[in-house]
């Protein structure tokens, strides 16, 4: 049976959020529903929904009206093994000394780099993004620079943590250090799990849960000598109070899931918090900031 996809636009978060209920009534029952912001600083929502089957155009049709959104772009999706796919497209990914890679390419992994196994049906996290990319080369660079001061981190936070790939990273090269992978989606925390026990680096990472940095866990592992924060922009300039306060005063946080048009603003905030930026660098339209939570001088 053909998967249809059905995807609108319109520039109200409550609306969205309604129409999106709403399109749990049509018939056929749509098999997945998402609203999302789009990230270009329009205040543009985008609603989705996938169906099994021709949908009900007509229904759409005046849900988008009475919601105001856009008409619904309707579309057949091709019968496409994408588990397969995904496995040809995504290739290992070298970010300083880490790779990140498949199964299907564990033959591939040189002996001399640190190895991140992230599974291809898991396609968020695989260091194929620029983001994630960015922040394990951010990571490869800090560490070293610390390395050659004699600095090891005591704990490390890995906020929306995806498939934890960073807080493996970490895990990798620090041993002794307190490594904390917190997600808000109870999805992306089971898959973190997953990874971390694929990786063999169960009991050295703790996945959880959580909001931003409000949990139980997190409250009492900080101050925290690192934190990466790959989101977007909205969350990220949300977080920044909490960020610079549970960091230890010398401490950095690395900041992406950011446009290259963005990363200003962010960076902006996270000054005003108190933070300086020691690197910045773009992937493509992805720029990834290292900051680090200012020392106050003794008068």
């Amino acid at each position: 049976m053909p998967t249809f996809t059905a995807l609108t636009t319109l520039q109200s978060q409550s609306n969205a959020e309604a129409l999106a209920e709403a399109m749990e009534d049509l018939t056929p029952e749509p098999t997945g529903i998402g609203t999302f912001e789009v990230e270009d600083g329009s205040g543009t929502w985008e609603v989705g929904g996938y169906f099994e089957g021709t949908p009900d155009i007509a229904g759409l049709a005046l849900l988008a009206e009475i919601h105001g959104a856009r008409p619904f772009a309707i579309s057949e999706l091709p019968d496409t093994d994408w588990v397969a796919h995904v496995k040809r497209e995504l290739t290992p990914v070298v970010a300083g000394r880490f790779v990140v890679y498949g199964s299907h390419d564990a033959d591939k992994v040189p002996d001399t780099c640190e190895p991140l196994l992230i599974e291809a049906a898991m396609a968020f996290g695989t260091g194929h993004h620029g983001t994630t990319k960015g922040c394990l080369e951010a990571l490869d660079r800090l560490a070293t620079q610390w390395d050659a001061e004699g600095t090891t981190p005591r704990a490390v936070a890995d906020i929306g943590c995806g498939t934890a790939v960073l807080a493996m990273g970490a895990a990798r090269i620090w041993d002794g250090a307190t490594i904390i992978a917190s997600d808000i989606d109870r999805v992306a925390v089971d898959v973190a799990e997953v990874n971390v026990v694929a990786n063999d680096l169960n009991g050295r990472v703790t996945c959880l849960e959580a909001t931003g940095l409000d949990h139980p866990t997190l409250e009492a592992a900080a101050p925290f000598d690192l934190i990466f924060a790959n989101i977007l922009k909205a969350p990220l300039i949300a977080l920044a109070p909490d960020i610079t306060a549970r960091l230890t005063p010398g401490g950095c946080v690395i900041l992406s899931g950011v446009l290259n048009e963005q990363a200003d603003e962010v960076i902006e905030v996270y000054t005003q918090s108190g933070n300086s930026v020691v690197d910045r660098r773009e992937i493509g339209e992805w720029t990834t900031t290292v900051m680090q939570k200012n020392v106050r001088k003794s008068v």
